[in-house]
């Protein structure tokens, strides 16, 4: 049985259709992206699967449960990255997990959570404090808070530099590992390539593509596609990483 169901999903705004009739689906324990430019609807779809903006019209199920009929029965189940105006700027990461523990009626070893996005050293700091990839690697330690279903993480490596981008998608496999299903919007199309199990593409509110990524990328090529200029077999990050290391940095 799939994790996530979405039938006929519509969403309109006083005559702007948003989301425009689109269907899919999600696998228990599958990387899932949700692709396409500014504007073609992928956060709005985002947001009503995760209970917090309403359909016009449509099905959408998570874990079996209908976001119509059940949807606390949702929330208790996902795990949802917050953008930064999420958390208090004035309180420790210690006390920030606790606090959306405490949401959960849950009890957490706060070293162990920081200890999964290399932040353990900070117990203390304030999330002020930290910089814009460590604010991203804490946001996605918060999704994982009540041990979820399903994550959903939206742009999650935005503005970071290669070394974290690379080991938060290590993280990201290892959430997968542990039986969790992921679903991740990214406008990194390697990342999209190397991360995802399945991908749909959209385009001003409806679906235009959705398989895997080494299946759409062999029709593109089946269509006659030739790239301009000749791929290497390696990259500059490739070069980058191999000079500077992997290893997580604090700015």
């Amino acid at each position: 049985m799939d994790i996530i169901q979405v039938n006929n999903l519509v969403k309109k705004y006083d005559g702007l259709v948003a989301v425009d009739g689109i269907s899919f689906s999600v696998a228990p324990g599958e990387i899932f992206g949700l692709l396409g430019p500014n504007g073609a609807g992928k956060t709005t779809t985002l947001e009503i699967i995760e209970t917090l903006r309403l359909k016009s019209s449509g099905e959408v199920s998570v874990c079996g449960f209908s976001i119509d009929a059940q949807p606390n029965e949702i929330k208790k189940r996902i795990g949802v990255q917050l953008q930064a105006a999420g958390y208090y700027p004035n309180i420790t990461l210690a006390e920030q997990l606790r606090l959306f523990a405490g949401l959960y009626s849950k009890q957490v070893n706060v070293v162990e959570m920081l200890s999964l996005v290399g932040l353990q050293d900070k117990v203390s700091a304030k999330y002020k404090e930290l910089s814009g990839g460590q604010k991203q690697r804490f946001s996605v330690c918060t999704t994982l808070i009540n041990d979820p279903q399903v994550v959903f993480l939206d742009e999650p490596t935005t503005g970071l530099d290669p070394q974290a981008r690379r080991n938060l998608w290590e993280l990201i496999r290892s959430i997968r590992q542990r039986g969790t299903t992921v679903v991740i919007t990214t406008h990194y199309m390697d990342e999209a390539e190397r991360l995802c199990d399945r991908v749909a593409i959209m385009e001003k509110g409806k679906i235009i593509a959705q398989d895997t990524p080494e299946r759409l990328i062999d029709r593109l090529v089946e269509s006659g596609f030739e790239r301009k200029k000749e791929v290497k077999k390696a990259s500059l990050e490739d070069v980058f990483l191999s000079l500077t290391g992997h290893e997580w940095r604090d700015e």
